[in-house]
């Protein structure tokens, strides 16, 4: 996009060609800076236009002219309608982390900003994860698509290692202050599933001195903002986040991700861990299981090909009941692709030949 866009520029007359919409302004934030350093030598202008923020300095950019813009639609929508941008010379445009966007309702208004761009032009669908509804979505608004897969979903990526460790219930926040204490890092990034959760973990950790920072969809923008700015200059070490931080969010050689709550799916998981073991540096994974999580861990793990141990802190013997899980019986290969293994008979066992049977048969012949 940067190269065709800086190939036919006009400097006096700038008109907008280049869209890139985000789910989330975390998201939003790290494109631009990626743009930033990838435009550093080249006279393209961009811009961000994402809610949170102040309009009116939006607005001012975009009067003198902008090249591409980063935006999450809600905002994008709003200036559309009073007239502070024209999308109808778009003619590229990024649909980034596409399946998070179809999952959280933006259909709507993504065909909205669609149908307002220019008909003649190029799009791009970026996911780490590409659902049904991706596909459904490229058949739609796509013409003759090609698909670029850089890796499968299911690759394990050996550069991540992974833990988990069975706990009882009332003894989850105990064991993973334990571990953050027990592991040295300097920053550790905590997935919760609830905003409740985060405000509670924070409150818990600050008896064992563990400074840590909060972003989840409830805290204003600009508090979000100055906690991952924290994180990154480890004037905390703990940031404690929903699944909003699941995607976009990049922390240069993160060593470990911690599951204190097991995500709904698989892709939410793949998305998590993602966080770690990024530009070639190594990187952990820790999870912990209570026994409401054991199926669902399970299949996480046959999902992507992982097998990972179950391990229990010595300071932490179980005491809740353990459910029976059967193991599974491996089957042969023949009997995955549908194929039934041929009984092998076995030769007759051989009669010891008597002295009548000798005469019988010297008659016979």
């Amino acid at each position: 996009m940067i190269k065709k866009i800086n190939s036919n520029l006009n400097y006096k007359n700038r008109v907008l060609r280049g869209l890139i919409l985000v789910p989330t302004r975390e998201l939003a934030e790290q494109v631009s800076k990626t743009l930033a350093d990838l435009g550093e030598f080249l006279k393209l202008k961009h811009t961000k236009v994402i809610g949170g923020t102040s309009r009116t300095k939006q607005i001012q950019v975009l009067s003198s002219g902008v090249d591409i813009v980063v935006a999450t639609t809600g905002r994008l929508l709003d200036l559309v309608g009073e007239g502070f941008i024209n999308l109808e010379s778009v003619n590229f445009i990024v649909l980034d982390e596409a399946d998070t966007m179809l999952e959280m309702g933006f259909i709507e208004e993504i065909e909205k900003v669609l149908s307002l761009c220019s008909p003649y032009r190029q799009m791009v669908m970026c996911s780490a994860t590409i659902s049904q509804n991706i596909n459904k979505l490229a058949k739609e608004f796509l013409k003759d698509p090609v698909t670029v897969q850089v890796h499968d979903r299911r690759d394990t990526v050996h550069l991540i290692e992974h833990f988990a460790y069975k706990i009882d219930k009332t003894k989850k926040k105990e064991l993973v202050a334990k571990l953050i204490l027990e592991s040295g890092y300097e920053q550790i990034l905590l997935f919760v599933n609830k905003k409740d959760s985060v405000d509670s973990a924070i409150e818990y950790f600050g008896q064992f001195k563990i400074k840590a920072a909060a972003i989840h969809g409830g805290i204003e923008y600009k508090q979000r903002v100055q906690s991952i700015k924290d994180f990154k200059n480890k004037k905390v070490q703990v940031l404690i986040a929903t699944d909003i931080a699941g995607r976009g969010l990049d922390i240069e050689k993160l060593p470990l991700v911690i599951n204190y709550s097991l995500p709904e799916t698989t892709d939410d998981f793949t998305h998590r861990t993602g966080r770690t073991g990024r530009a070639g540096n190594r990187g952990e994974v820790i999870t912990i299981l209570t026994t409401e999580d054991y199926n669902r861990f399970t299949k996480i793990e046959r999902d992507l090909r992982l097998n990972v141990k179950r391990l229990v802190h010595d300071e932490f013997p179980l005491k809740d009941r353990q459910p029976r899980q059967k193991a599974q019986a491996k089957k042969k290969l023949s009997e995955i692709k549908g194929k039934k293994t041929p009984v092998k008979k076995e030769p007759p066992k051989s009669k010891k030949t008597t002295k009548r049977d000798a005469n019988r048969n010297f008659r016979k012949k």
